[in-house]
């Protein structure tokens, strides 16, 4: 794992003997995105997310997907999560917090989240029954969870409508790109780190 200079970037490779995952971001980017796990629909949810946060995230891994996608969806939050963590480094001059309700035809949600340092996620009615294609839709908690273990954040997100599930989870993905990139924008007041501690 590395921070690159001064720039909002980090690089992250990970190897077990289940997957094989590398990312590249710059949080200050303009939402080009890459992403290739071989999950089809994950692989849309993280574009969607990555470009919403206008982010430059470059993505790409295997896993053991004859078992099934659980360890390559769950690592690629890891990756994810610690990428983020790396390219905001001590949080100087971030907005840290980020909110967006998004809505995608019938289906309405709405992401909170805090780059506090501490990781907390309280996911409400996203569903958790069924698939697209071959992805598991219990498989996006396991996601967000390292994903917010690993960035150091806490995350509300919520499908408040919806009756369409792709409908559902692209509001979902889409509002926590938003909330991302209003919390990791640079705040031009903020000369040190938004907290009253001193460090987040």
């Amino acid at each position: 794992m590395a921070r690159t200079g001064k720039a909002r970037r980090a690089r992250v490779n990970r190897r077990t003997r289940e997957t094989e995952l590398a990312a590249r971001l710059d949080v200050d980017g303009t939402g080009k995105v890459e992403i290739r796990t071989g999950v089809g629909f994950f692989d849309h949810m993280l574009e969607l997310t990555a470009r919403h946060a206008l982010w430059d995230l470059r993505l790409v891994g295997r896993g053991d997907r004859q078992v099934d996608d659980h360890h390559l969806v769950e690592d690629a939050g890891i990756v994810l999560g610690q990428a983020l963590a790396a390219a905001l480094d001590d949080k100087k001059g971030v907005s840290r917090y980020g909110w967006a309700r998004v809505a995608m035809d019938e289906a309405l949600s709405e992401a909170a989240l805090d780059l506090s340092g501490r990781s907390f996620l309280v996911l409400e009615g996203l569903p958790e029954k069924g698939r697209v294609g071959s992805f598991d839709f219990e498989l996006a908690r396991e996601f967000l969870l390292a994903l917010t273990a690993n960035a150091r954040m806490t995350l509300h997100l919520e499908v408040v409508r919806g009756a369409n599930k792709h409908h559902m989870f692209e509001a979902a993905f889409k509002a926590l790109g938003r909330a991302l990139r209003q919390a990791c924008a640079a705040d031009p007041r903020e000369r040190g780190v938004p907290s009253t501690k001193g460090r987040l």
